[in-house]
């Protein structure tokens, strides 16, 4: 564990550089604030935040030269004692442009913003869409123009936007801050217009600079665009804190919530006691008594459905109800008093039965769901299929699916298959979803998968009249694992936003606590309906 945490920490400070120490000194070298010195400037002193999106865009676009952390920072923190999603492009990065993954990392800082009625913070300085990569972010429902609408349905919500204009901001990005209620300037850096002044000139030879044509005093003295300016960053981020003390508070969700207790167990315990053998089992009550506020578990039966765990807990006062995944290796009676040894890590139809009983009952009473997924899928077998597992897995589907209160996810082991979606995976619509360093995502196992290539390869080489020989079968196996394993990594899937980061385990008590008190601040919560249920 120790050495996973120690290539996340690498990994993590090369992400903080941007595009590097040289980028950041002729950043600064403007006067200018790197992204994260923003942050930090914006952020409550010495307060608690997440990082969203961390390692998205990791080698993804090397033939462009790579968009590190998607080219913005993103964090949910607090201003002025008020969460808030901050979005900070990084203009370190390819000057700021936006490639895919920066617009679906900004359209993940908005979800997360509608969900929990959460003010948006925007400190823009950017280039505007990467153009060798238009056709990949410019016109289809999910892309660029997507953010600018969700500008327009967040405001409709009453939802807080404010933006500062920090550095560049052109063409159809120039809505973004325009459409949000507050828009401020940076004087000398800030400027904001739909065409720079090489494309005026190029499209009606008018010959004219950039800060004449879009800079601070022509939008708050002229044009009425933005509202004030500051000769700074740090006065301009200084206005936005100003502002947001203000803000009125609105009515809550009410989640319960108690002084809170520290976990029975020292969370460095997690280093030592989680397995790196992927098939050694474990028990997952000692995980929790990790997370969980000492003497708070109350375990839903416990004795029943053993390969998955539901109960209610505390976590820093918060009241949730935890699903996870046993892997631990269990005995299970069966009727006629036999008894089978369970596997650990799969969901049989008894687990899958207790997980969506408990998890209506959540639903019933108001109370916020964590799943701790270690989950390589759904017993398979004549026997668990004339016992009615694809119905039992439907039921926790169904009732996880349509479930109304938040939830919140941690991969800390494997996420195989239809396992990942009964317990919650992206598809899902967690509010947070997060891997440890021992995480692995994949529609299957490695050694699963690299068998079942090879018999396909074998099977089409086949048909050609081709045989393999068994060193050349060796050869493609491990080709083929090669491959599938680099797929398997936490990074991989977090380079590609299916999870908003890799963490440290013991920032998972942490992140359920913020981001319960982030999803407190909507009041507003459907009705909960099942929908359809085989009995």
């Amino acid at each position: 564990m120790e050495n996973l945490l120690s290539e996340l920490r690498k990994k993590l400070e090369t992400l903080h550089l941007g595009g590097g120490i040289k980028k950041i000194e002729k950043h600064q070298s403007k006067g200018k604030m790197t992204a994260w010195e923003r942050v930090h400037y914006i952020l409550d002193a010495d307060s608690e935040y997440v990082e969203i999106g961390s390692f998205a865009g990791e080698d993804l676009y090397p033939e462009h030269g790579g968009c590190p952390n998607g080219g913005v920072v993103i964090v949910l923190g607090y201003i002025q004692q008020r969460l808030c999603v901050v979005v900070s492009n990084d203009a370190t990065v390819k000057a700021g442009a936006w490639f895919p993954i920066s617009a679906k990392k900004n359209l993940r800082a908005q979800e997360i913003a509608m969900e929990n009625h959460l003010p948006i913070i925007y400190l823009v300085d950017s280039a505007g869409v990467y153009l060798p990569m238009q056709d990949e972010i410019f016109p289809d429902k999910e892309h660029f123009g997507r953010i600018f609408r969700n500008n327009a349905k967040i405001s409709s919500m009453g939802i807080p936007q404010i933006s500062a204009i920090m550095g560049s901001c052109v063409a159809g990005g120039a809505y973004l801050p325009i459409m949000s209620d507050y828009a401020l300037i940076v004087e000398g850096t800030g400027s904001v217009f739909l065409a720079g002044s090489y494309l005026v000139k190029s499209s009606i030879g008018e010959v004219i600079d950039n800060e004449a044509l879009g800079g601070a005093t022509t939008h708050c003295e002229i044009s009425g665009v933005t509202d004030n300016k500051y000769p700074d960053d740090k006065s301009c981020l200084d206005a936005i804190r100003g502002i947001v003390d203000k803000f009125g508070h609105q009515d809550k969700a009410h989640f319960s919530r108690i002084a809170a207790a520290e976990p029975a167990q020292d969370a460095n315990y997690l280093y030592n006691y989680f397995p790196q053998d992927r098939l050694k089992p474990y028990d997952m009550h000692e995980v929790l008594k990790c997370i969980v506020d000492k003497d708070s578990l109350e375990e839903y039966k416990k004795d029943y459905g053993k390969t998955i765990i539901c109960a209610l807990a505390r976590v820093d006062g918060w009241a949730v109800g935890i699903v996870a995944n046993q892997r631990q290796v269990v005995k299970a009676k069966k009727p006629g008093n036999a008894t089978e040894m369970q596997m650990g890590g799969v969901i049989y139809s008894d687990s899958a039965d207790k997980a969506a009983r408990f998890i209506m009952n959540c639903n019933q009473q108001k109370i916020p769901l964590v799943f701790l997924q270690d989950v390589t899928g759904f017993m398979v077998g004549s026997r668990s299929e004339q016992g009615g597992i694809i119905k039992d897995g439907a039921k926790m589907v169904n009732a996880m699916a349509n479930s109304v209160v938040p939830k919140f996810t941690f991969i800390v082991g494997n996420s195989y298959g239809a396992g990942n979606y009964a317990m919650c995976g992206k598809a899902y619509d967690p509010r947070l979803i997060y891997a440890w360093p021992t995480a692995q995502m994949a529609v299957m196992s490695g050694a699963s998968a690299g068998k079942t290539l090879l018999q396909i390869q074998e099977a089409t080489l086949k048909a050609q009249n081709k045989e393999l020989t068994e060193k050349e079968k060796e050869a493609l196996l491990e080709k083929i694992n090669a491959t599938y394993q680099k797929q398997l990594s936490p990074y991989y899937a977090a380079a590609r936003l299916w999870v908003d980061g890799v963490i440290d385990p013991i920032d998972t008590r942490k992140i359920i606590s913020m981001g319960i008190e982030a999803a407190n601040q909507n009041p507003t919560m459907e009705r909960y309906n099942v929908g359809v249920i085989q009995t």
